[in-house]
């Protein structure tokens, strides 16, 4: 390179220093406008993560997650001009670290001897050096892990939801809430014919479900039934406040109740019998609900309200008997064959034992949650045996006043349960959901009736001669 070359690149020097600078400045900007604009919490968890980054390599190799790489590379060799070999480098793996309000979120390459095994028998001391309430360290992809740290414990941080009161990207998608490393916990309940959730009073049944018609209300292809043991008129309790959303309501007593299970049996069996002429498919969940052939969801609250056994010889109490038992029999049906017509039934109770929720009716609902409960025996229940082999995520050992809110379930395809926080949604939101939607209510009854002229699903008797086989 001559000398005016030379000096012609020279010239561009302070230009490229100045835009360097620039990006420099603008990055700083940037990060402090974000440590600003955040909240306390993910400013701790910002000031975390740069702690991390500063300290990782050194700690890395205390705990054994480096190895040394004794071939030099290509450019040390290269470079070796007194004939000793080049010095062995020592490798570590590389992070990318994403704060949020309760931790960290990191992300690591693996290196040959340091892999996923290796980083989750580091878990326990990379807990202590990053500050954190607890670790897990799982596979992300091939060849990178995934370390989640929680500096505050998610299950006892209460939170809240706000519905957006916009129409859910995937209306069957039901959102719970947070899991004790706060990463997002929700349940797919398409093709699913029914839920348990069990828990004692006040712990948060009522309102998990609640979110649920929250969320889901602003889609016209859903329509919401309940039946609310712990009330005798719609305008009490928990559902008050949504009444404009709900096209069925029915109270405690179980006459009331009876004829709501009725009424959807008839509406099963006609779907069951036409759905092949409306929708041209066996299963509705193939196509997915529509305005006309909506989703189908019956809440029953304090269920072992309408299905508790009843005692005593006089007329009156063997006619509550008998009520029961059948009230048992129409939801075991609308159970066990209301799936792929597109019925879902979500059975809330304090314990899902036996005299609660009929086992008939229980063991053939695939989703079951718990939030805490006083004896094994009602965690067993609600979870089934293998909550016997996960003592620290029993729903037993949730019974203070720090884990209102918070339920255990089973993870699908996963070894042990999830433990999750469910967000509480305040009354007022509750009520502006339902005044919002209140226009999209219609009765699932109606709208088959206005497709098939001729059905006529109100006669007392489901199994009168209206509901036959129709012509494809």
């Amino acid at each position: 390179m001559t000398l005016n070359e030379l000096s012609g690149v020279m010239g561009y020097a302070p230009v490229l220093v100045g835009v360097g600078l620039a990006c420099i400045s603008v990055w700083a900007a940037v990060w402090v406008i974000r440590y600003a604009l955040a909240d306390s919490m993910t400013r701790a968890s910002i000031r975390q993560a740069v702690r991390v980054r500063q300290t990782w390599k050194r700690f890395a190799a205390m705990v054994g997650l480096s190895v040394t790489d004794k071939t030099p590379t290509s450019l040390a060799s290269l470079s070796n001009t007194d004939g000793r070999p080049p010095k062995p480098r020592v490798l570590t793996p590389t992070l990318k670290v994403t704060p949020d309000r309760f931790g960290l979120v990191v992300r690591a390459n693996c290196l040959p001897k340091v892999g996923l095994e290796e980083f989750q028998k580091a878990a326990p001391y990379i807990a202590d050096a990053w500050r954190c309430t607890r670790v897990s360290v799982t596979q992300d992809k091939p060849g990178q892990v995934l370390i989640r740290g929680v500096r505050v414990d998610p299950l006892v941080t209460k939170t809240a939801h706000t519905p957006t009161g916009r129409v859910p990207e995937k209306l069957a998608v039901w959102d719970l809430g947070v899991d004790e490393y706060a990463q997002a916990v929700s349940v797919d309940l398409a093709e699913v014919p029914g839920v348990t959730v069990a828990g004692l009073p006040g712990f948060g049944k009522t309102s998990l479900i609640n979110r649920f018609i929250c969320d889901s209300a602003p889609s016209p292809a859903v329509q919401f039934a309940v039946a609310d043991g712990k009330v005798m008129a719609a305008h009490e309790g928990d559902y008050a406040d949504l009444m404009g959303r709900l096209f069925a309501f029915a109270g405690s007593d179980l006459k009331e109740a009876n004829a709501l299970f009725w009424k959807l049996v008839r509406l099963r069996r006609a779907r069951s019998t036409a759905i092949k002429t409306v929708l041209r498919r066996k299963d509705m969940w193939h196509g997915g609900p529509s305005v006309d052939w909506p989703w189908v969801v019956l809440i029953v609250d304090e269920a072992h309200t309408y299905f508790r056994d009843h005692k005593g010889s006089d007329k009156e109490t063997k006619d509550l008997a008998a009520l029961a038992a059948q009230n048992a029999r129409l939801v075991e049906e609308l159970v066990k064959m209301g799936r792929s017509v597109g019925i879902l039934v979500v059975l809330a109770t304090q314990k899902s034992t036996g005299d609660a929720i009929p086992t008939f009716i229980r063991d053939v609902c695939p989703v079951g949650l718990s939030f805490a409960q006083k004896t094994a025996d009602a965690a067993v229940a609600a979870l089934g045996e293998d909550i016997r082999d996960w003592p620290d995520a029993s729903p037993t050992v949730l019974q203070e006043p720090a884990y209102v809110g918070v339920a255990v379930m089973k993870t699908n395809g996963q070894k042990g349960f999830t433990r999750l926080r469910t967000p509480y949604v305040s009354e007022a939101d509750s009520a502006a959901i339902a005044a919002d939607t209140a226009h999209l209510t219609a009765d699932p009854t109606d709208l088959l009736a206005a497709q098939l002229p001729g059905l006529d699903l109100s006669k007392a008797d489901p199994d009168d001669s209206s509901i036959r086989p129709l012509a494809a």
